[in-house]
């Protein structure tokens, strides 16, 4: 029984491989009918393992499991197929993948009864139209309501590119760096020097805006000539209406955002020598007739103020001394009601003496026999 056992044979010695020939080297051809057997070897046995595979698979859903998988092969495709699933499954995934694109656990999901009519809006998506909030959904042919916003980043900009985009738009508004023109010694245009100390490096933002040709060191220097104004100070100063000041051919602003609040209206700011050549020369006549409109104003604002104090205090006299009579007549007291007769008991009619003029000019009018007084008007 031993005889027949097989066993390795006992590796030849240096003197037993002295005495054999050479081997000689494998020639291209037969390396290449080597490695073609070898290829046509290795496709037969996938072969027979794919009918081992397909004879030995359960028609049911069944996933197997990796256990049972001899090492190095891959699992069987009816083992994790999901075309055959039986209908107790409960796995939340669609009836009908082909239809829906594929298994979607939410589609098959219904609201509860309290909920159906619940609808969840985007609002980032949403346009507020002053009528109603829209979504391009509802007008998607609406160009002009749902286009891009400039102050937005678009979305195929990075943040770096989107902060260098804002930088040389804010220095092309300004005619800055880059976007500033060119100076020249051979232009001798008046407009284009300053018009103080005719510099050549005037503020081109100012001189396209207010066609006004200055330099920033005059106008530091010259305050009181060419400092800014904002309205409200270009409207209260000047006596200056809003027609006026929105008039950019009479009068050219700058506008800059508002410092109090970024969702403000920007600001209107003017040139105070072009206010004032205006405010004086053409609408008041001088500076003393601009004075005195001021003064006439501010009298009859006071006088409206102290007209509309004297008619309240009327009003709350007249309502104190009606609240008067009413509790004296109530405690006991002399008088009684509108029309009551005083003492016997009838109707009561007022006998109204003479009006007399009071501290305040109103004339006062007093019944004789109960004591009442009413106020007379005159109109």
């Amino acid at each position: 029984m031993a005889s027949d056992r097989p066993s390795t044979p006992p590796p030849k010695s240096a003197a037993d491989n002295a005495n054999l020939p050479p081997g000689s080297p494998l020639t291209p051809e037969q390396v290449k009918r080597i490695e073609i057997n070898r290829l046509k070897a290795k496709a037969l046995r996938d072969q027979r393992e794919a009918e081992v595979r397909k004879q030995n698979a359960a028609p049911s859903f069944k996933r197997s499991d990796s256990s049972n998988v001899p090492a190095g092969q891959k699992r069987a495709h009816s083992a994790i197929s999901t075309s055959n699933l039986p209908a107790t499954l409960r796995d939340g995934r669609s009836k009908d993948p082909a239809k829906k694109g594929g298994f979607r656990p939410l589609d098959d999901i219904q609201p509860a009864r309290n909920f159906t009519k619940y609808v969840e809006y985007d609002f980032s998506k949403m346009t507020d139209t002053k009528g109603g909030f829209l979504t391009a959904d509802d007008d998607p042919h609406n160009k002009a309501l749902y286009a891009p916003n400039a102050e937005d980043k678009p979305a195929h900009m990075t943040l770096k590119e989107w902060e260098r985009h804002q930088l040389l738009r804010s220095l092309r508004d300004r005619k800055e760096g880059p976007f500033e023109p060119g100076l020249s010694i051979m232009k001798k245009d008046g407009s284009q020097m300053c018009r103080e100390c005719e510099s050549l490096e005037i503020d081109w933002k100012w001189e396209e805006v207010f066609g006004c040709a200055i330099c920033n060191a005059c106008k530091d220097k010259l305050p009181e000539k060419y400092s800014l104004l904002t309205k409200t100070e270009a409207r209260e100063d000047y006596l200056l209406t809003d027609p006026e000041l929105k008039d950019e051919e009479l009068l050219p602003h700058l506008e800059r955002p508002n410092p109090h609040k970024a969702t403000f209206h920007n600001m209107m700011l003017f040139l105070r020598y072009q206010v004032e050549e205006y405010a004086f020369g053409k609408k008041w006549g001088s500076a003393e007739a601009l004075d005195e409109e001021f003064a006439r104003r501010e009298k009859e604002k006071k006088r409206r103020k102290e007209d509309k104090f004297k008619s309240k205090l009327q009003e709350l006299k007249k309502k104190t001394r009606v609240d008067a009579y009413r509790r004296s007549r109530k405690s006991g007291g002399g008088g009684g009601g509108f029309g009551d007769e005083m003492g016997n008991g009838g109707k009561h009619t007022h006998t109204w003496g003479r009006a007399v003029e009071n501290d305040e000019g109103v004339g006062v009018k007093t019944c004789v026999d109960c004591g009442m007084e009413v106020e007379e008007l005159e109109f």
